[in-house]
């Protein structure tokens, strides 16, 4: 005997999720409702299946193919146009003329005992035999009224309450023979219970109604979509879930890792080599698909979640969909009944509300508000760039496909035939996304000198050697599971806003260039990279009295590609090094605050059991650098600034220093002292570069490790920041702690608070007005003076939903009740 099961319905009821996916293909507990549906026919021996395709029929025969994965023998009908529940059984009569036939849904959940209505079938010698059960509210479907011998007296499809008569409802399962194909017109839409019964009963045919006791759930609606993973959950009906009941309730697939520390309340299900971190919190009757990854702190509670999602730390998911290979990111809330479509991005800090609908391919941004269904519009930033590059979590917001789509886009702003030089850290993300970059690029008919694993500094210079431009590829400091791509010009800087828009319209309308096979670029590799630039900076950079002075130094290079220089550049240097941590660590690519730390702690008791004169710590890429003194004592970055600003500065006796306009005005003291003048920038460390290209600047620094010696470039350079440290103290003859005692103490405190990007344009402005007569500057953010010279920042961030504050004042007491008083006023413009 075959079945039929019918696979053609659009579901336009349980839109946003049926808008790229067949109804038949959601998952129930990680399982197509479809899949339920035929390994009940399998168990009760109904192998030979025919399928009635439709609406995407094309994703439901890919999905199940032949059946061979479930031991059974599928082929399609397909329908061009709808036919009606009977029209597309007819469609597939060819295959079931020549014996009895069960026809089901593919989308309704049931563990009805299939083999008992047969029997019951052929017990009654029926032509159809309609399949029944009670149902609390039979609105929605259609009601039936049997005698007692079996007999179906009556049909009324989706009744008002008015005309309910009966509990009793139709559930679209058949047994039919197929003489029933003689009262089904071919190609034109029929419906069995509206056209065919009716003219069966008139005619007085034996169509029987057999009440079935079981488990059955049309799911058609959002809500009964919810109630079936819940029902599947608390073994309400009998199907299979994959996996292993690792305590009561709490089924857990193949593959994947749940770490100890995270909450478990079941019944709940976690689909294969889904990731469950530390502190998330996962509650009752929540579903989490195939391949998910779960942050720390996370909390699901009735959420059902499908294949390929990132949900973010800190996010709160209740009685809510979120469909595949969608990212939740940090921080998100999504209310109760919300639906999130396929491959939308939820933004940090955004809120959707309750009963939401966000169809497929919608960007949310961060810190907004949604109240009312996302349908057309995408509301979602226009810009790719924030602060260090093009910047996300590996494989989820930075995918290989988005890295080819990046450098796609970038080759098409130069020139066919131009040279880009690419590099990357010693991380494996990075290793892998520069091969699509530098794929794209060749495809893109540019030239590609690739310099693999080299610090920071030196893809720079490298890139300023006849390239138009360059791409770096780094782990996000301090965050180990994000990447940056880094974009930059003919000079090795950072790309300019103006480039970043060019960047970015072309990446939006995804007009990329392609170069015939003749203009494919040609790939190449530098060599001698590292003897070329610690050469270009031993030429550059004073060293005199170094070699005199005998100076011993301890160096660590973290582990990172920093110290794939020290070997070429300490030796030619002139110093007593000792050099720890060398070697590279895959699995450290960047370093925590508490593991730069812990390092700079060990630093110290090497330095000072080597009666060193000082100790460098290198970031990873070589950019920043980090020191302490003689006696072993951490130089705090703030510090670090001045005491190299104080060094240059009475070196050098003129000039101009750049520095952010967050730095203490203690640096302008020291600067004045020695007859140089601070030249204050914003944030960015673009606006540092571009003032440390003037022939008048001397140095500049951002007080967070990061150096610029002009006379090298214009660039952040940890290693020539340590050069010009080496020869400053040789010269000098003073300590780093000496230095340092000579420097009056600063007290600059920072806060950070969460800002709704709706309401950051409003904080401003408030903060403005609350300036009143007070003297403001409007350099980057704003910056409100005293009349005492106690002063507090206010600045907006680019690409977060966070305002950030900075406050100065004469001790610590003052400067932090001038945090508190401004932090009041932005949040109260916030609320």
């Amino acid at each position: 005997m075959k079945a039929v099961v019918m696979a053609g319905g659009e579901g336009t009821r349980l839109r946003p999720m049926t808008s790229s996916m067949p109804k038949p293909l959601l998952p129930v507990a990680n399982r197509p409702i479809m899949e339920h549906v035929l390994r009940l026919l399998k168990r009760h021996g109904l192998t030979e299946t025919v399928v009635t395709v439709q609406f995407l029929a094309s994703l439901v025969k890919n999905y199940f193919g032949d059946g061979e994965e479930l031991g059974m023998e599928l082929t399609y009908a397909n329908e061009e146009k709808p036919l009606g529940t009977a029209g597309s059984v007819k469609n597939a009569e060819e295959a079931l003329k020549d014996d009895t036939f069960l026809v089901i849904s593919g989308d309704a959940l049931t563990d009805f005992d299939l083999t008992d209505l047969i029997r019951f079938h052929k017990e009654k010698g029926a032509l159809v035999t309609v399949c029944l059960t009670r149902v609390p509210n039979p609105l929605e479907f259609g009601i039936t009224i049997v005698d007692d011998a079996g007999k179906v007296e009556r049909f009324l499809e989706k009744p008002t309450w008015g005309q309910v008569f009966s509990d009793t409802v139709n559930t679209g399962i058949y047994v039919m023979e197929p003489e029933v194909f003689k009262y089904v017109a071919p190609d034109v839409p029929v419906d069995w219970s509206g056209d065919v019964f009716p003219q069966l009963m008139k005619e007085g045919k034996p169509i029987y109604g057999y009440v079935a006791e079981g488990y059955w759930e049309d799911v058609g609606t959002h809500e009964s979509y919810v109630k079936a993973q819940a029902d599947v959950l608390e073994r309400k009906v009998d199907v299979d879930i994959d996996g292993f009941e690792i305590s009561p309730g709490v089924w857990v697939a193949e593959g994947a890792e749940v770490h100890p520390d995270a909450e478990l309340r079941g019944p709940l299900y976690i689909g294969d080599y889904a990731k469950v971190e530390a502190g998330a919190e996962l509650r009752e009757h929540t579903v989490v698909g195939s391949n998910v990854v779960v942050k720390s702190g996370a909390f699901l509670h009735k959420a059902v979640v499908h294949d390929n999602v990132y949900i973010g730390q800190q996010s709160n998911l209740r009685g809510c969909v979120v469909g595949k290979n969608t990212d939740i990111m940090r921080a998100a809330r999504i209310e109760d009944g919300a639906v999130i479509g396929d491959e939308c991005l939820v933004g940090e800090e955004s809120i959707i509300q309750g009963n939401v609908r966000v169809y497929p391919f919608k960007t949310i941004e961060a810190g907004a508000f949604v109240n009312t269904s996302v349908i057309w519009e995408s509301r979602g930033q226009a810009h790719l760039f924030g602060a260090r590059g093009v910047s996300g979590i590996l494989n989820v917001e930075i995918t290989p496909e988005l890295a080819v789509r990046l450098a796609g886009a970038y080759a098409t702003t130069l020139k066919k035939g131009a040279t880009v030089t690419t590099a990357r850290d010693h991380s494996r993300g990075a290793r892998a996304l520069k091969r699509a970059v530098i794929s794209a690029l060749q495809a893109s008919a540019i030239e590609v000198r690739d310099l693999e694993n080299v610090p920071l500094p030196v893809a720079r210079q490298q890139t300023a050697r006849g390239s138009a431009g360059g791409i770096m590829i780094r782990t996000t400091p301090g965050v180990p599971d994000s990447v940056d791509i880094m974009f930059f010009d003919e000079r090795g800087a950072d790309l300019s806003q103006a480039g970043q828009r060019k960047l970015d319209r072309v990446y939006a309308r995804q007009e990329y260039r392609r170069a015939f096979p003749g203009e494919i670029g040609d790939l190449s590799f530098p060599s001698s990279v590292y003897d070329s630039y610690t050469g270009s900076l031993l030429r550059s950079i004073d060293t005199s009295g170094v070699a005199e002075a005998g100076l011993k130094v301890v160096v660590d290079a973290s582990n990172g590609s920093a110290g794939l220089v020290l070997p070429s550049l300490l030796g030619r240097l002139g110093v007593e090094a000792l050099t720890i941590n060398s070697g590279l660590d895959e699995a450290r690519p960047t370093e925590t605050a508490d593991a730069r730390r812990s390092g700079l702690v060990r630093l110290g008791e090497i330095v000072a059991s080597a009666r060193a004169a000082f100790g460098v710590r290198f970031d990873p890429v070589g950019e920043r650098i980090s020191l302490v003194d003689e006696r072993g004592r951490i130089v705090e970055d703030d510090r670090a600034l001045l005491v190299l600003l104080d060094l240059v500065a009475a070196e050098r006796r003129s000039g101009r220093v750049a520095l952010p306009v967050t730095t203490t005005r203690i640096a302008e003291q020291v600067a004045a002292y020695h007859g140089t003048q601070v030249e204050w920038t914003t944030t960015s460390p673009d606006d540092l570069t571009r003032v440390g290209r003037a022939d008048s600047t001397i140095f500049g620094g951002d007080g967070r490790g990061g150096f610029i010696v002009p006379e090298s470039s214009s660039v952040f350079d940890g290693t020539a920041a340590f050069v010009r440290l080496v020869g400053l103290v040789a010269r000098t003859q003073l300590t780093l702690s000496q230095i340092d005692a000579r420097i009056p103490r600063a007290h600059v405190l920072r806060r950070d608070l969460a800002t709704p990007w709706a309401v950051k344009g409003l904080v401003m402005r408030q903060v403005v007005e609350a300036a009143g007569d007070r003297s403001v500057d409007t350099t980057d953010g704003v910056r409100v003076v005293e009349a005492d010279g106690r002063w507090v920042m206010v600045l907006p961030d680019p690409a977060e939903a966070v305002t950030h504050l900075w406050a100065e004042g004469p001790d610590d007491a003052s400067a932090q009740a001038l945090l508190d008083e401004w932090s009041a006023v932005v949040d109260g413009a916030g609320r």
